[in-house]
C-alpha cells in the first residue's frame, strides 16, 4: 500500500501497473498532468487494515494532495488487495 502511494508521488506508472491485480489492471496508465495542473502529494495516513482471508486483505487510507496551486484535497479509500505467489496486488476500491 505504502509503496503504491510512493509510486504515485514519484510518477512511477510502471510500478503501479506491476502491482495491480491482473484481473483489474488497466491496459494503460498515465500519470501525466495537464499543463499547470501538477499533482503535489502531501501525505498518506493508513487508518486500518483487515485480513479477510489467507490471501486477501483490505486497507482504509486517506491520501492528501494539491493540484496546481489549488486547495489541498483529501481522498479516502477502502482498497482490496490479493496475494499471488507471496506478492500483494491492488485489486480494487470498495
Amino acid at each position: 500500500m505504502r509503496s503504491r502511494y510512493s509510486a504515485y508521488v514519484r510518477g512511477l506508472a510502471g510500478y503501479l501497473r506491476h502491482t495491480w491485480h491482473p484481473d483489474t489492471r488497466p491496459a494503460e496508465l498515465s500519470l501525466d498532468d495537464a499543463p499547470g495542473q501538477r499533482t503535489h502529494w502531501l501525505g498518506l495516513t493508513v487508518h486500518d487494515h483487515t485480513v479477510t482471508g489467507a490471501d486477501s486483505a483490505e486497507v482504509r487510507f486517506t491520501a492528501r494532495y494539491r493540484i496546481g496551486g489549488g486547495s489541498a484535497v483529501r481522498m479516502t479509500e477502502h482498497s482490496r488487495f490479493r496475494r499471488i505467489d507471496g506478492r500483494w496486488y491492488y485489486l480494487d476500491a470498495v
